[in-house]
């Protein structure tokens, strides 16, 4: 009896959108989309959470978690490394939190377009996800230029071109 051997393909990146605020946020296909341009392979059988907060919330998770008491546009809350998982489970990523509010304030106040400006805080979110960082001169080039890679090839603009 011959068997045969069957080839799994890896399951994209699982995306799990939660909106814990009455305001416009870009749709899921768009947050899910962005993702999967950043993540790669390497987003494939894992999974991101992408949580939708107000200030207040915000504001509550940057000073508990950086010192920072204000709020932010994006948080980026890594995943503890878990025990290797079937193929067939989706192995956490990590969670994004963007406030909507800072990106639409961020936004109208650079010129850009918030669309654009939302795809920029889920690439730059997901790359903190991937372990890149902005801490040294060098590293912030890497993941600068990682962003703009990224960006362009959705169809976006260099975010840290001015606009005006």
């Amino acid at each position: 009896m011959r068997t045969r051997a069957v080839r799994i393909e890896p399951r994209p990146v699982r995306l799990e959108v939660q909106r814990r605020v009455l305001t416009w946020a870009p749709r899921n296909a768009d947050f899910a989309r962005w993702a999967a341009a950043v993540l790669g392979r390497r987003g494939a059988n894992r999974e991101v959470t992408v949580c939708v907060v107000g200030p207040a919330e915000s504001r509550r998770l940057n000073a508990r978690y950086r010192g920072k008491d204000k709020p932010t546009n994006v948080l980026s809350f890594p995943a503890a490394a878990l025990p290797a998982a079937a193929a067939a489970t989706a192995v956490p990523l990590g969670d994004l939190v963007i406030c909507a509010q800072v990106v639409r304030t961020e936004a109208l106040a650079q010129g850009k377009p918030l669309q654009a400006h939302w795809a920029h805080l889920v690439v730059h979110g997901a790359l903190h996800l991937l372990g890149y960082d902005h801490e040294s001169e060098s590293d912030a080039r890497r993941m600068e230029r990682r962003e703009i890679s990224v960006l362009r090839a959705l169809g976006f603009a260099n975010p840290y071109r001015s606009v005006r």
